[in-house]
């Protein structure tokens, strides 16, 4: 007797193992199946390209690769010398604009006033010239103005709080207008972007809590959904020679899930973490609530075949 309750203890005791061990992986299996996550994600920032306004050799650096800069702070200076002369040669041409216009303006008055014995015709030369000569001086006070604008622009300054990368620039370089010579990194703009296959969209909402993981550290950094991207490349959409759809001659029967960027925005970045653009990150999103009206027919088991697609866009599913 002892023996047969020892035997079934030992089976009922596999068997509760066997159960447990069921539950468990239906458990994990059902999370995986709900929990939207990811391991393919990156840390972005926006990245200002940062070139001057106008040409000239280099005089000064005033930062170094990888620097915090504040918005204003100097980054380099472009030796003002060519554009102080170029001010002073746009301030003598006011002045002589200015003493050309007083003089042509004085000679339009005493001709308007001497009209009963000039002529016409000389009467109107004379108000058109002092009319022109306005001009003039005030083309010239422009042209004074850029020529300052152009010295003040000669000390290039950070738009914005972010960080200096991939300084290449040294005294003597010569700097070309409109061409990037510094680029700086917005230091508010870092956020996570994470690439989840497309069968875990449909549980992600705009708002819904994320769980973020760096490889390179263990506090978890906390965000929400800010965006989900809406469109990614399709090879079949390329136009070929005549204009015509270019669609691939075959067709791969194992059909891998694609991926859709979602943007993660930061709430909170734990002590000791440093962000990098291009970091590797381990994403989980908490999952959002399915309406049954969300559910199609193929999902609720209730199709057998293909369902009729809907063309159109939920309203549920606008961000």
């Amino acid at each position: 007797m002892t023996s047969v309750l020892s035997l079934l203890g030992r089976y009922a005791l596999t068997l509760c193992l066997v159960v447990a061990s069921a539950f468990v992986a239906w458990e994990a299996w059902s999370r995986y199946e709900r929990t939207p996550w990811t391991r393919d994600g990156r840390v972005s920032v926006d990245v200002v390209q940062i070139a001057p306004e106008v040409s000239g050799t280099v005089s000064a650096v005033s930062v170094v690769d990888n620097q915090h800069v504040h918005r204003g702070d100097i980054l380099y200076a472009i030796d003002p010398e060519r554009l102080r002369l170029a001010v002073a040669q746009a301030e003598a041409d006011v002045e002589a604009k200015r003493q050309d216009m007083l003089v042509r303006q004085a000679t339009a008055r005493r001709h308007s006033q001497l009209r009963d014995v000039l002529s016409q015709e000389a009467v109107q030369q004379s108000g058109g010239a002092a009319t022109a000569a306005g001009a003039a001086y005030q083309a010239a006070v422009a042209a004074l103005d850029l020529a300052k604008l152009d010295l003040a622009r000669s000390t290039i300054r950070s738009p914005i709080d972010g960080y200096v990368t991939n300084l290449r620039l040294r005294p003597g370089d010569y700097a070309t207008a409109g061409v990037t010579k510094v680029a700086v990194l917005d230091a508010a703009s870092f956020r996570i972007t994470g690439y989840f296959e497309e069968t875990k969209i449909r549980h992600i909402r705009v708002g819904s809590p994320a769980n973020i993981m760096l490889m390179g550290f263990d506090q978890p950094i906390s965000g929400h959904v800010e965006s989900i991207g809406r469109g990614i490349e399709n090879s079949n959409d390329t136009p070929g020679h005549l204009g015509l759809p270019n669609v691939a001659a075959t067709f791969s029967w194992v059909r891998l899930a694609q991926r859709i960027p979602v943007r993660i925005h930061i709430d909170r970045v734990p002590s000791g973490v440093e962000l990098a653009a291009g970091m590797t990150a381990t994403i989980e999103i908490s999952p959002a609530e399915i309406s049954p009206a969300e559910i199609s027919p193929a999902d609720s088991g209730t199709a057998t075949g293909a369902h009729r697609p809907d063309h159109g866009v939920r309203p549920d599913t606008m961000s």
